[in-house]
């Protein structure tokens, strides 16, 4: 079993989801094991959020994004995955610290990115003009604050599929993230234990 649902019927793209894993990680993510039930899903999914950020949105950008919504939303897989993407653009203290919310090591135009990416995961309707005049005020274009709001609500919809079917995140995942890092991640679905 694989969260709450048994495990996927073998297939190639199953094997191939698999096999990224093991060529990236050394190990199948629970995520793949989980979308190996429609792999084709998934790959349009990522080709989406990719078209989404059409190269206008740095790595350090795109985890400054996930880690902040994903946290606000309350997942902890995404939350480690990209936190850890985020210490290695940043360092440890700084992707600690946009889980929390307090946004240390972020610029001012980082902080805004933050912000948003928090308001779009908690109410989206709540947001307002002036939010996305801060984030003009920052530096952003509206081709840019468009592209950064599709790619929240992408990321949010996966890590909503994965939190609603019960997938933990990867021990390995959460031993190899620092301890400040796994500390702040205090919220959604523990770690599997190894």
């Amino acid at each position: 079993m694989i969260g709450f649902l048994h495990d996927p019927e073998p297939s190639e793209g199953a094997d191939r989801l698999y096999a990224d894993d093991l060529d990236e990680l050394g190990y199948v993510m629970n995520v793949s094991k989980l979308w190996a039930h429609a792999p084709e899903v998934c790959d349009d999914l990522f080709a989406l959020m990719r078209k989404a950020v059409g190269g206008r949105l740095s790595l350090r950008t795109r985890a400054i994004l996930v880690v902040a919504a994903t946290s606000a939303f309350g997942d902890s897989y995404c939350a480690l995955a990209w936190g850890e993407k985020l210490t290695a653009q940043a360092g440890p203290g700084t992707a600690a610290a946009v889980v929390t919310g307090a946004d240390i090591g972020l610029t001012e135009a980082e902080q805004a990115l933050a912000a948003w990416a928090r308001r779009v995961a908690r109410n989206p309707g709540a947001t307002t003009e002036a939010d996305v005049s801060t984030l003009r005020a920052a530096g952003y274009s509206d081709a840019d604050i468009f592209a950064m709001t599709v790619f929240i609500a992408l990321r949010i919809a996966f890590a909503t599929v994965n939190d609603a079917l019960g997938v933990q995140p990867d021990a390995q995942l959460a031993d190899r993230v620092p301890s400040d890092l796994r500390a702040a991640v205090t919220f959604g679905r523990e770690p599997l234990s190894p």
